[in-house]
C-alpha cells in the first residue's frame, strides 16, 4: 500500500510540477542526449569521425568510447519521431528491471508479484531527480547500473560473472571502477572476466573504428572537450572536484582533487568491502555506484542514479524496522524533482541543488548530492560496523546471507509481532515482501 502511494503521488508530481510538454524541459520534449546516440550510430554507418565534433543537432560531443556507438546503430533504424518515444519507453523497462535485480541481489526470488512491486518502486523512484533527468535527456546510466546489477547478481560459479561489468566499461568508462571493487572482495576470476571483457570491446571498436579508436584512447578521453569550457564549479558538476571549485571559487589544482578522490576512494572502498564481507551485497554496490560517481572528475547530476539501489535498500530494512521508512522519505524528499522559477528564470529549476535563493544557502543546496552521499556513507559505515564477518570473502552475496542469518519471518497482515508496513512472504522467498 505504502509503495502504490508512493508511485502515484510521483506520477502526479512528475506531471503536475512540471508539465510533460512544457518547452525546454517537460519529459517529453527534452532526449538531447539520445540523440547524440542516435547521430553517434548514424556517423558509424556513414563512416564519418565521432569526435571533435557536434552531435544531435546541439552542442554537445559525442564523449563515449568507439565502441558505444557500434550500439546504438540500431536507434538509426526505429521509425523518426516515434523514437525517442520508443527509448523513452526502454528506460523505463531498465528502471523496473534495475530494481529487479536489486531485489535479486538481497536474496529475493524473482516472482510476477515481485515485479509488480518492483514496477511501483521504481514508479517512485522515477521522482528522484537523477532518474527524471535521466529519462528527460534520454540518457543511458540505467542501461549501466542494470549492465552492472545483473552482473553482480550472478553466482560467484557463473562464468558469466563479470561480462556484464566488462560491457558497461566498454559503453561508459566509469564503471571499470567496479573492477577494482571486484577485486577488493576478491572476486578475482570475475575481476579477470571483467577486464577481458572491457579490453574486447576496445578491440572490437579499433578494429570496426580505427581512426575513431586511435583519437579516444590517444587522449580524447581523458577530456573531450566540452569539459574544458564548461565551469568545473557549475552546480551541474557533482564530484569532489566540482565542490572543491565552487567553495574556493576558482578551478582547484589537479593535486588537490585527486588527493581528496583518493580519501573519497580509500574509505569507500572499505566500507563497501566491510558490507560485502557481512552480507549486505546490495548496499556494499550502491556504496561503490556512488562513490564511482563523487570521485570521477566530472559526472553531472542524472549520474546519481546509484540512488535507486539506496532506495529499494531502505525499503527492505524498512519490512522489519518501520523506522527505515523515515530514511526512505528523506531520500526522496531531498533528490527529488522538485521544480521551482525565479523571476528571471525562462524555465522552471528542477531539483533542490539548484534552487539556491541567497548566498547563504548556495554552498548547502550547490553540493546537496555530495552531502547526501557523505550521510549515506556514515550510515553505509555505522551498518558495516554493527554486523559480523558472514562466510568467507568471495563468497556469492545471496549464498553467504541466506546460510547464516535467519531470515524474517512471515507475519500476517496486521499482526502486532513486526513493527514493520503488513507483509507476505514472496514464493520461494527468504525475505517479506513490501506490499
Amino acid at each position: 500500500m505504502i509503495l502504490l502511494v508512493a508511485a502515484i503521488v510521483s506520477v502526479v508530481l512528475l506531471t503536475t510540477l512540471v508539465t510533460l510538454w512544457q518547452p525546454n524541459i517537460g519529459l517529453l520534449v527534452g532526449w538531447a542526449d539520445y540523440y547524440v546516440y542516435r547521430d553517434g550510430g548514424y556517423h558509424v554507418l556513414k563512416d564519418l569521425p565521432l569526435y571533435n565534433k557536434t552531435l544531435g543537432g546541439g552542442p554537445l560531443l559525442y564523449i563515449y568510447p568507439p565502441f558505444s556507438a557500434l550500439l546504438f546503430v540500431p536507434l538509426v533504424w526505429l521509425p523518426y519521431h516515434a523514437d525517442r518515444y520508443i527509448w523513452s519507453g526502454i528506460n523505463v523497462v531498465l528502471l523496473i528491471a534495475c530494481v529487479v535485480l536489486c531485489f535479486r541481489i538481497l536474496s529475493y526470488r524473482i516472482t510476477p508479484y515481485l515485479a509488480g512491486v518492483s514496477a511501483l518502486l521504481a514508479l517512485a523512484c522515477a521522482f528522484l531527480e537523477p532518474v527524471r533527468t535521466t529519462l528527460f535527456f534520454g540518457q543511458i546510466n540505467l542501461l549501466i547500473m542494470l549492465l552492472v546489477l545483473w552482473d553482480a547478481s550472478r553466482s560467484q560459479r557463473s562464468r558469466l560473472k563479470g561480462v556484464g561489468i566488462g560491457f558497461a566499461a566498454g559503453i561508459k568508462l566509469t564503471p571499470a571502477y567496479f573492477i577494482v571493487y571486484y577485486l577488493l572482495v576478491r572476486q578475482w576470476r570475475a575481476a579477470g572476466v571483467a577486464v577481458v571483457t572491457f579490453a574486447a570491446t576496445i578491440g572490437l571498436g579499433w578494429l570496426v573504428l580505427p581512426d575513431d579508436s586511435r583519437q579516444y584512447w590517444r587522449g580524447y578521453f581523458v577530456d573531450p572537450g566540452y569539459i574544458r569550457g564548461f565551469l568545473f564549479k557549475g552546480a551541474a558538476n557533482q564530484t569532489v572536484r566540482g565542490m572543491i571549485a565552487r567553495l574556493s571559487g576558482t578551478a582547484p589544482p589537479t593535486w588537490s582533487w585527486l588527493l581528496a578522490d583518493a580519501c573519497v576512494v580509500a574509505i569507500s572502498m572499505w566500507i563497501a568491502v566491510r558490507l560485502y564481507r557481512r552480507g549486505e551485497p546490495l548496499l556494499a554496490l550502491a556504496v561503490a555506484g556512488l562513490s564511482s560517481t563523487v570521485v570521477s572528475p566530472f559526472s553531472w547530476s542524472h549520474h546519481w542514479v546509484w540512488l535507486v539501489p539506496v532506495v529499494v535498500y531502505l525499503v527492505h530494512r524498512a519490512l522489519t524496522n518501520a523506522w527505515w521508512w523515515a530514511g526512505v522519505a528523506i531520500v526522496w524528499a531531498v533528490m527529488g524533482s522538485w521544480a521551482h522559477s525565479f523571476p528571471r528564470d525562462r524555465v522552471p529549476r528542477v531539483g533542490l541543488l539548484y534552487m539556491s535563493p541567497t548566498v547563504q544557502w548556495r554552498p548547502l543546496l550547490e553540493n546537496l548530492n555530495l552531502i547526501v552521499y557523505t550521510v549515506l556513507l556514515v550510515v553505509a559505515g555505522v551498518i558495516a560496523s554493527r554486523l559480523k564477518p558472514i562466510g568467507r570473502l568471495g563468497q556469492p552475496p545471496g549464498e553467504v546471507a541466506t546460510t547464516t542469518q535467519p531470515a524474517p519471518t512471515a507475519v500476517a497482515v496486521g499482526s502486532s509481532e513486526c513493527d514493520a508496513a503488513p507483509v507476505v512472504l514472496f514464493a520461494g522467498s527468504d525475505h517479506p515482501s513490501p506490499g
